[in-house]
């Protein structure tokens, strides 16, 4: 389950402003992440061999959600916001499903549990659920989180499908692929939709 990373540190124009983000090409990405942490710090993941100049495109197309939530993360008590309205959703829900299908699918090689959808919600609260049917559903705002907070949120609600509860039990289910989990639980609470 190793991943290869490349960072680099890169600058773009937006609106007459001089940005800089993080460029993070992994071999796990599937599709183009933005994220903004509650340092105000901006991080574009991406597929490992993806075109810089389709990345920058891209990056001007959201400019104005970037300086909005890059102003807002700057003034606030600690979170990052990401947008929330039905365009997005509709624009996005194909990718959060092909992300969270393929992370499912990842993860649950190593469990082997049976489910029975996994489904693709807009949500302001919740980043996943499980249902006592066997449906894994997931906010479509994981196309905005970095890939390693995607896969605890994956595994988290994959294992309610063992354990549906936050027992002991449940909890060393999650330790199987993410023993860490205590700390991506506290970064992931650094994140809120609005």
């Amino acid at each position: 389950m190793s991943t290869t990373r490349f960072t680099t540190k890169q600058q773009l124009t937006l609106h007459l402003r001089q940005i800089t983000y993080t460029l993070i090409r992994s071999t796990r990405a599937r599709h183009m992440r933005l994220s903004i942490s509650h340092a105000g710090d901006f991080a574009v993941t991406v597929p490992q061999h993806m075109n810089l100049h389709f990345i920058e495109r891209h990056l001007l197309q959201k400019s104005d959600w970037i300086l909005k939530t890059l102003a807002r993360a700057n003034a606030s008590s600690g979170h990052t916001f990401l947008k929330s309205t039905k365009t997005d959703f509709n624009e996005q829900k194909g990718q959060a499903l092909a992300l969270a299908t393929e992370r499912t699918r990842y993860f649950n090689a190593v469990y082997q549990f049976t489910f029975h959808s996994i489904r693709i919600k807009n949500q302001s609260t919740r980043w996943g659920s499980c249902s006592k049917k066997g449906n894994l559903n997931f906010n479509y705002h994981l196309v905005h989180l970095p890939i390693h907070l995607v896969d605890y949120i994956v595994i988290h609600e994959l294992c309610h499908l063992g354990e549906l509860n936050h027992s002991k039990k449940f909890w060393a289910l999650v330790a199987k692929t993410a023993p860490h989990h205590a700390q991506l639980r506290k970064e992931l609470r650094t994140y809120r939709m609005c």
